[in-house]
Parts: C-alpha cells; sequence; structure tokens
C-alpha cells in the first residue's frame, strides 16, 4: 500500500510545500507591492483558491473520462506557469494573476481519487493518514523556513522554489505513480451533483471541509499582519517562532486524532473538538494583547487544523459510492477552495473596515453556528468488502444483486474481480457468494 500512496502523496505534498512556503509571509510580502491595499492582499492570499473552486469540479470529473494521470500532468503544467508569474510579479495585480493560475491547476481531488482508486477501503484510512502526514510535514516545512527564506531572498525566490517543486512532481508522476485499475461500478447513470449535496452525510461533510479550508486563510492573512504591527513589532524573520512550535504540536495532535476517528470510528467526536479548538484560538488571537498569549491561540489554531485534516478527506471517500468518488471530492474541494478565497479576502476587507478584536468575536460566533450544524453529523457505517473472481460470478446473478446490508458492487477490471461491498455485522460472506456465485 505504502509504494502506492507515498509516490502521489509526494506529488501533492510538493505542491502544497510551494504554496506553504508562501502562505505565512505572502500577506507582510504583499502589502509592499505597488498598488497594494488590505482588501487586495487578501485577495492575493486567497486567490489560488478562487480558480481551485472553479475548476475542482471539471478536473474531478474530467479524471473519471479521461483519466487520472493525463488530469494531474495538465494540472501541474498551468500550476508552474503560475509559480513563474508571481515569481517575476512586481505589483500586487500581476501577483494575483499569478496566484489565480496556481489555483487552475486543481488537482487535490484527483489525487485522493487516485488513491481511493489504487488502495482497498479497508486501507483507506491509513492511506489517507498518510497523505495527511505528507501534507502536515510540508505545512511544518513551509512554516519553519518560508519566513527565513522570505526575509533573506525575498519573496520571489518562494515562488521560484515552487516552480521547481512543481518540475519534481511531474517526474515523480512518470517515474513511481502506478496505473490506477479499472473501474467499472453498477451505476448507468452519470453521477449528478445533486445526488452528492442530497446525501446528508456527505454534505455535511463538504461544509467541515469548507469551515476549516476557509478558517486557514483568516488565520494566515491576520496573523502575520498582527505580529509584524506596532503592536506586537515583530521581525518578518522571526515569524517562524510562531509557526514552527504551533505546527509541531500539531503534528503531534495529529496521530491521536486520526487513531481515534479512524480506527475508532469516532470522526464526530474529533470534528466537534477541533471546533472548539477554532472558537478558542480566534478568541485569544482576537482580544489579547500579549504575544505569548497570542502564540497560544496560534498553537490552538493548528492543533484543531490538523486533527482534521486527515479525516476529512477519507470520510468524504467512505459516504461517496465509487462512481461518485471523483465528482464528491471535486465538489467538496472546489466549496473549500471557494470558502478559502472568501476568507483570505474578508480578512482583508475587515482589516481595512474593523480591528482584529471585532474580526476574533465574529468568526468565533461563525464557528459556533458551525459547531451546531455539525452535531446532525452520523459516523460512517463499516464496511466490509468480499474479493471475488469475476470467471467464478454469475454476472446475471450479480446484475439483480439487491440487499439492505449490501451497500454497492463493482468490478474491477484490472484484476478481474467482483467487489462487494457490505455491512459485516449483519451479513456474513457465505450468503453473498450463495447469491452471485456459478
Amino acid at each position: 500500500m505504502f509504494k502506492k500512496v507515498f509516490p502521489l502523496s509526494a506529488i501533492l505534498s510538493l505542491r502544497f510545500l510551494g504554496l506553504f512556503l508562501v502562505l505565512p509571509v505572502i500577506s507582510v510580502y504583499a502589502m509592499e507591492l505597488q498598488g497594494a491595499t488590505p482588501f487586495l492582499v487578501g485577495v492575493v492570499v486567497g486567490g489560488y483558491a478562487l480558480t481551485q473552486a472553479i475548476f475542482q469540479v471539471p478536473f474531478g470529473t474530467m479524471s473519471d473520462k479521461i483519466g487520472r494521470k493525463p488530469t494531474l500532468l495538465f494540472g501541474l503544467i498551468i500550476f508552474f506557469v503560475g509559480s513563474i508569474i508571481c515569481a517575476y510579479s512586481t505589483d500586487i495585480y500581476t501577483l494575483m494573476i499569478g496566484r489565480f493560475l496556481q489555483g487552475a491547476g486543481a488537482i487535490g481531488a484527483v489525487i485522493t481519487a487516485m488513491i481511493s482508486d489504487l488502495v482497498e477501503e479497508e486501507k483507506r484510512a491509513k492511506a489517507m493518514a498518510i497523505m495527511g502526514a505528507t501534507i502536515a510535514v510540508s505545512f511544518a516545512l513551509g512554516m519553519g523556513i518560508g519566513p527565513v527564506i522570505g526575509a533573506k531572498y525575498g519573496v520571489n525566490s518562494l515562488f521560484i522554489i515552487t516552480a521547481v517543486l512543481s518540475v519534481f512532481a511531474m517526474l515523480l508522476l512518470f517515474t513511481k505513480v502506478p496505473t490506477p485499475p479499472r473501474i467499472r461500478h453498477i451505476y448507468h447513470d452519470k453521477s449528478k451533483m445533486s445526488d452528492i449535496l442530497k446525501d446528508s452525510n456527505l454534505l455535511n461533510m463538504i461544509i467541515i471541509n469548507g469551515m476549516q479550508k476557509g478558517l486557514m486563510t483568516v488565520a494566515f492573512v491576520l496573523i502575520p499582519i498582527i505580529l509584524t504591527s506596532d503592536e506586537f513589532n515583530w521581525h518578518k524573520s522571526d515569524l517562524y517562532m510562531a509557526y514552527l512550535p504551533a505546527m509541531l504540536l500539531g503534528l503531534i495532535a495529529m496521530g491521536p486524532a486520526a487513531v481515534f476517528g479512524e480506527k475508532k470510528n469516532k470522526p464526530k467526536e474529533i470534528f466537534l473538538i477541533s471546533i472548539l479548538l477554532f472558537i478558542g484560538s480566534f478568541l485569544v488571537m482576537g482580544l489579547t494583547n500579549d504575544s505569548t498569549i497570542f502564540i497560544i491561540g496560534v498553537v490552538m489554531f493548528f492543533i484543531a487544523f490538523n486533527m482534521m485534516e486527515p479525516l476529512v478527506q477519507s470520510m468524504i471517500s467512505k459516504f461517496a459510492k465509487v462512481h461518485q468518488k471523483g465528482a464528491a471530492l471535486g465538489i467538496s474541494n472546489s466549496v473549500s477552495y471557494f470558502t478559502t478565497f472568501l476568507g483570505g479576502t474578508l480578512a482583508g476587507l475587515f482589516l481595512d473596515i474593523s480591528d482584529r478584536e471585532t474580526i476574533g468575536i465574529s468568526v468565533a460566533v461563525i464557528a459556533t453556528l458551525w459547531f451546531l450544524w455539525t452535531l446532525r453529523l452520523q459516523n460512517p457505517t463499516r464496511y466490509s468488502h468480499l474479493y471475488v473472481p469475476q470467471e467464478s460470478v454469475d454476472m446475471d446473478k450479480l446484475e439483480n444483486l439487491e440487499h439492505e446490508h449490501i451497500a454497492e458492487w463493482y468490478i474491477n477490471e484490472t484484476e478481474n474481480l467482483i467487489v462487494v461491498k457490505y455491512v459485516a455485522q449483519s451479513m456474513e460472506e457465505g450468503d453473498i457468494k450463495a447469491k452471485i456465485l456459478k
């Protein structure tokens, strides 16, 4: 499993590392560009997410039709071009165009869907944890070295590094990533967005993913600007002292959260705890005048974010049927990237017209409503999978297979297997075989 998952996780992590290198410092550096205002800086911080939101669903759907690898290559090329434009921008508007292009390479949902194709659902929790861990490591590296490199060599150097990382990702795609199996599902209609949104569990996960990512850009607009303001008077090169310990503690919290959420099947409880930490973090960052207490708020934010991160994509892939995975992950990521853009833009706007105390309280109120909504979430049903050689199955019997404890079945054409997804606590393998074998 590791050999299947790690190359894809590495591609996504290289791309994220490029974004994370810039994220902790872009707001303070962008303020120095020609034409910059707090509002436009907020648009730049979240700008890549707007085009991500627009292109996630088309990329996810395209990957379902033409294949994952060609879609990934196309997205990485677009990301490379956007990074180069950002690197050589001299005004806020050119930087904004480059950020929009970076986001147009919307490959996140494609990679997650590809992992779902390659890994059996029973092992998908570990696969998503590996992906989440590699992203978290990229997050930690970005938080630690981004401010240092940016302070010494300028933000342009960070975008050049980002472009180089995207080239490495392309090389990995064609040298290490296996081709996913061909899956033929039992559904004759195309995946419909309305079906996905009508599923209460998928809708809840889409909202959770969107809120988590939206709060991320709010934080990364506010944290560097506040710490380098006259109130706290930090130097730009000192920002790593806030980010690095927060990220390390977030990484430590991620492990127990993933175990409790996945193995104990209690993701709802982890999400609720994380939301409470989000509420506390923004109240602390909004109301304190002490830099040490402010950093405690930053730590609370990172712990909350990292507790959620390895669970969100996994839950979406569990709730979605096999023919919906690309589209469901595309919709979820589209919404999350839109809220990422919205969070950065609104944070910049409110810095223009309000103060951080009001922003902190406002975010805490919104997160409280989010907490109340999430109380409706259900923990996923535990399913098992029966794998039967295709030649031993009576296809007429299979076509008519219906049972309240059978979620779905599909054909792995690459390995010539029939896969039946069922509730193990309510049904025996022998009962299923009796219904479908020749």
